[in-house]
């Protein structure tokens, strides 16, 4: 299922106009990196805010984000597009935060398979339209609830494709995982959300 339509920002740049603003903040422009920070730091925050439930520390998070950027620009090599670089070191914030709090990322039976096998998974198929059903405050509270009670792994692949609109190989390069671990996370984070969600419609039902 998808939890969203993706969450498009106005101000973003042209990649012609991203790689001129980061060889500026390379020479430490802080013009340059306020244009990057005003063009991204919306999507970066609801990122993090879906993974980290806590506002205020999702906020805190969201601008270590940017201040790890700010310090790591002459490493970065351009390999990946700025967002997927960006949306990396948020991932990895989190991960690091779940880690300290003892909730090590669970690891899945299907992590440790060939990308062969994992990439020959598909989703499933939904059994309900979502585009037919009322967001109403308690099936939103049902879907947040299934977004919290996944792991780390699990929940950011799912909001990066989802919530984002990454590709594959985009999301790939940001967890620096292969392509088919990002499709069978992708498998089990939506099934996961389907079995909550469908739980809640069947009560409705009854």
């Amino acid at each position: 299922m998808s939890i969203g339509a993706p969450v498009l920002s106005m101000k973003r740049t042209d990649p012609a106009t991203e790689l001129a603003l980061i060889e500026r903040c390379r020479r430490q422009d802080a013009e340059a990196f306020a244009r990057i920070v005003d063009a991204y730091q919306a999507r970066v925050f609801g990122f993090v805010r879906r993974m980290v439930i806590d506002a205020d520390e999702a906020a805190d998070i969201a601008q270590e984000v940017f201040i790890r950027a700010y310090q790591s620009f002459g490493r970065f090599d351009g390999r990946s597009s700025l967002r997927t670089w960006l949306f990396r070191i948020a991932h990895n914030l989190c991960v690091d935060r779940a880690r300290r709090l003892g909730r090590a990322p669970e690891r899945t039976s299907l992590d440790a398979g060939g990308a062969d096998e994992e990439a020959a998974m598909d989703i499933p198929d939904q059994r309900w339209d979502p585009q037919t059903i009322v967001l109403n405050d308690e099936l939103i509270s049902v879907i947040e609830s299934a977004l919290s009670t996944m792991s780390e792994k699990l929940r950011s692949v799912l909001l990066l494709h989802d919530k984002e609109d990454f590709a594959y190989d985009e999301i790939a390069q940001a967890l620096d995982v292969p392509i088919g671990t990002v499709k069978s996370r992708l498998f089990l984070a939506r099934a996961h959300l389907q079995k909550a969600v469908g739980t809640y419609l069947d009560g409705e039902t009854l």
